[in-house]
């Protein structure tokens, strides 16, 4: 049972944690993707941009593009979050003024959408819901029928067209954020800083910044969560040892008083009980590990959408919190075991 759990101690944490690090990673290296240099929001928006409103009027992007010495290209783009089969995100485009952003999509089946009725969806999505060209779907509460199946990597997983987006957001002329390219990497801060003289109220990001922006410690709310799944396992793992532990020495009584009467300290006594713990612990980090891998790939099968990350970095850490965990939930148990009077302890039944 101690081995069980800290094994779900270790599992929790690993695949709590993957899926949160997970989905923000995805989500800025598919941002990044789109292939803008610097990202323009409306006034005091977050950093997640899967709910940003559309509250910008397109006409800034053509300000800008006329505007702003060293711009290439500016592509609006209106979000929704589509929370139906799963969590994903959906891109309402113009296809002319994205490409011309971040270079032609690499369809690998069918191509552009021609109407309002129609989107384009990236392999992963397709995977997930057994997509092929000229199926319809529902998205948004709407039927669309596929007309193409890109590789995954910029920015959403389903594409429509911006009018269509904007009439069923009742948006109309509005964009929710701005990808801009520039002619040069090398002018993004100068142009990064005439934006900000032109538009001195909207928030201005650069692509190269967004994955430092996406970390837990970053994004309002999530670095709690994630403190908090944590502490919940290590309260599991340490209830559930403190439990396993006393009930072992209770029924070794009479054991730890031949140990006692035979001359063994009460340091001896200590560590045996912390030692035995941590044996369990080692054999609970090994099962969690297995076990939140096997998680990982059940998830991924059945909902391929959603990443799940489980780094090195998680993995040592969780290790170190079974470890502790086994520690504190044996270590009034032992002191108990080595405060026994060896002749109570050797009349006990």
């Amino acid at each position: 049972m101690s081995i069980l759990a800290v094994a779900l101690e270790v599992s929790l944490i690993l695949v709590i944690v993957g899926l949160t690090t997970g989905m923000t990673n995805d989500s800025g290296r598919r941002i990044a993707g789109v292939g803008g240099d610097l990202i323009l929001q409306a006034p005091n928006s977050g950093i997640i941009l899967s709910f940003s409103t559309a509250s910008m009027p397109v006409a800034i992007g053509e300000k800008i593009a006329r505007e702003v010495p060293g711009v290439k290209a500016v592509t609006p783009v209106v979000i929704q979050t589509n929370t139906e089969g799963g969590l994903e995100t959906v891109y309402g485009i113009d296809p002319e003024t994205f490409q011309a952003v971040g270079g032609p999509f690499a369809f690998l089946k069918g191509g552009l959408f021609k109407g309002p009725d129609e989107i384009v969806v990236d392999d992963i999505w397709a995977e997930a819901n057994k997509a092929s060209v000229g199926r319809t779907f529902t998205v948004l509460n709407k039927d669309f029928r596929v007309t193409g199946i890109v590789e995954h990597g910029r920015g959403a997983r389903v594409y429509a067209s911006l009018p269509s987006m904007q009439e069923m957001m009742g948006a109309a002329n509005k964009a929710s954020i701005f990808f801009i390219k520039t002619n040069n990497p090398k002018v993004v801060d100068d142009v990064k800083a005439r934006l900000g003289d032109l538009l001195p109220t909207y928030k201005i990001t650069a692509a190269r910044e967004l994955m430092s922006l996406m970390s837990s410690d970053k994004i309002p709310g999530l670095d709690a969560f994630i403190r908090t799944v944590v502490f919940i396992a290590v309260c599991i793992g340490v209830m559930v040892i403190f439990l396993s532990m006393y009930t072992t020495i209770t029924e070794r009584t009479r054991e730890i008083g031949i140990l006692r009467s035979l001359g063994a300290s009460k340091a001896f006594v200590v560590w045996l009980i912390l030692e035995e713990s941590l044996v369990l612990c080692l054999f609970g980090v090994g099962a969690g590990f297995a076990g939140s891998q096997a998680i990982r790939r059940i998830v991924i099968a059945i909902f391929p959408t959603l990443p799940i990350e489980i780094t090195s970095a998680w993995i040592l850490r969780a290790s170190i919190f079974a470890i502790l965990s086994g520690v504190i939930g044996s270590f009034y148990p032992s002191l108990k075991a080595a405060a026994q009077d060896p002749i109570e302890a050797l009349a006990y039944e």
